[in-house]
């Protein structure tokens, strides 16, 4: 039996998702601060950039689907919440486009150019990503009752909106397809772990900690307040 005595190890997402957590517990006896507390070991796998990156889509991913539904309620003439798109427009500038792409542009494209791989790809989504902060400049600019009530500007704010679903949903779906995948063919194993350390480092710097998470539940109350969040109500009824 050993004689070792062990913290358990705070909750790592990306260990989690990847590996999920091998426990082995053991009860250890002798000392009166373990209180005959179940301890247990975890051996971890780390969750790599690639994969990291797909889980940050899924935000973008939520956020297009809030989109979606806000011009099905333009078009219908149907009351909504303004604040529900401004929310929505404030998590992709602060975590889409100023973290999530910032990411890619600083440590991912660069490889690819070095490695002189995929560079016509990177070219075209690194345009997108200027492109795209344009467009988000405009629905931020709308995102208001005042707007949603002038004609003009409220056709404004829907084309901007169109373009931003028509440019991404392509966007997102070939970086996860193509570039992402192709990525651990450009880094060592030892580049590859440490840049995934970086970008856990990098989130927590601008989001604090579990950041990820605090953006889901952001996305989360959007939807709820959308009447949007059960997911049970897209299943076809056949």
């Amino acid at each position: 039996m050993r004689d070792q005595k062990t913290e358990k190890q705070p909750f790592d997402r990306r260990a989690f998702l990847r590996s999920g957590i091998v426990f082995t517990g053991a009860m250890l006896t002798g000392s009166g601060s373990l209180r005959g507390a179940e301890k247990k070991e975890s051996k971890e796998i780390e969750v790599g950039p690639p994969e990291d990156l797909m889980r940050e889509h899924g935000v973008l991913k939520r956020v297009l689907l809030i989109y979606s539904e806000v011009l099905r309620r333009i078009d219908a003439k149907q009351d909504f919440p303004p604040e529900a798109l401004a929310d929505s427009t404030r998590i992709i500038r602060s975590f889409v486009e100023d973290y999530h792409e910032k990411l890619e542009e600083d440590f991912l494209f660069p490889r690819f150019e070095k490695a002189n791989l995929l560079v016509d790809l990177v070219n075209v989504l690194r345009a997108q990503h200027q492109a795209g902060r344009q467009v988000t400049d405009v629905t931020i600019r709308l995102a208001n009752l005042q707007s949603l009530k002038n004609e003009s500007e409220r056709s404004q704010l829907i084309t901007s909106m169109q373009q931003f679903i028509r440019m991404y949903n392509p966007h997102e779906a070939r970086e996860d397809t193509i570039l992402f995948p192709a990525f651990r063919k450009i880094v060592s194993a030892h580049e590859f772990d440490s840049l995934g350390e970086d970008f856990e480092k990098k989130e927590d710097e601008l989001f604090g900690e579990d950041g990820f998470e605090k953006v889901v539940d952001k996305v989360a109350g959007i939807e709820k307040g959308l009447g949007i969040y059960d997911l049970a109500q897209f299943t076809p009824k056949m």
